[in-house]
């Protein structure tokens, strides 16, 4: 068990979550390639380049290097793009996506903290048009998320406005533990990836899932707990089994203004109220 419900006279908290191989078994931006080239916005080439991204990525990770070349291949790639075009293709994919590589581990952790009365917060370097609507599927009640510009037309430029990567997800975190009063020494963060060091060194509470190499390492040596998930699982075979129903999905997407790529400032919407069967 991770402790006993919060009291609510002391600091708040929160679990910040990685998303891609920590919460669900793929990449999500990836995952959704396929869709994409089936609404007209990538070519097949494209396709079978991002499925051998994703299978570079399910084989050992992804190091600072592939991670610079991934942003940069991905902005490329949408450049152009029409943003609400992009948003319905996810909307209608959504749970035939995602919903079967979730991890049965990571959804239980999720709703254990909500029960001990923390924030679940999802923090990604996927974009915030695909994190967005998995965060709201699992019930999260804040999104990180990587914001490309998008010009006057309401097509993406190719430009990136804010990328939640290494050391902007930290700073990213501690600008909402100043906005939401959450004591970072008692909040947890879970990530696959020692890219996101800065992140799990932020908080009291670090652990490191289905950890790369270097990860592996860095866990050993600082005595982190290191956590295996493997069970994929529907989150609607979950449903029934939940002795609490899960919370309602409350959002706030993490934006950035003309500075951001540089300074890691991010800003953040009211979060959006929905009802519980609206997750389902």
């Amino acid at each position: 068990m991770l402790g006993p419900v919060e009291n609510h006279s002391l600091p708040r908290t929160a679990a910040f979550f990685d998303l891609d191989k920590t919460v669900i078994a793929k990449s999500s931006t990836l995952t959704f390639s396929k869709s994409f080239y089936q609404g007209g916005l990538i070519s097949r080439r494209a396709v079978l380049r991002t499925a051998y991204a994703q299978f570079v990525f399910l084989a050992g990770g992804a190091d600072h290097e592939q991670m610079e070349r991934m942003r940069t291949y991905l902005s490329n790639l949408c450049r152009g793009w029409n943003v609400q075009q992009v948003k319905e293709i996810v909307a209608e994919t959504l749970h035939d996506l995602i919903d079967p590589i979730i991890y049965d581990e990571a959804a239980s952790l999720i709703e254990e903290h909500h029960r001990a009365d923390r924030d679940v917060v999802i923090v990604s370097t996927s974009g915030s048009e695909v994190v967005e609507p998995i965060g709201e599927l699992l019930g999260a009640d804040r999104v990180v998320a990587t914001r490309m510009v998008v010009g006057d037309d309401g097509c993406f430029t190719g430009e990136i406005a804010y990328y939640a990567y290494g050391p902007t997800k930290a700073e990213a975190i501690r600008q909402l533990a100043t906005s939401e009063g959450y004591d970072l020494s008692r909040c947890f963060a879970y990530s696959d990836s020692a890219t996101d060091l800065p992140m799990l060194e932020s908080v009291g509470h670090p652990y490191a899932v289905n950890p790369d190499r270097a990860l592996r390492r860095e866990a050993v040596l600082r005595e982190w707990p290191i956590l295996d998930f493997h069970r994929p699982v529907r989150l609607k075979q979950r449903l029934s089994s939940f002795a609490v129903p899960p919370r309602p999905a409350l959002v706030a997407m993490a934006a950035v203004g003309a500075a951001a790529a540089t300074a890691g400032l991010v800003w953040y919407a009211n979060r959006r109220r929905a009802s519980a069967t609206a997750i389902v």
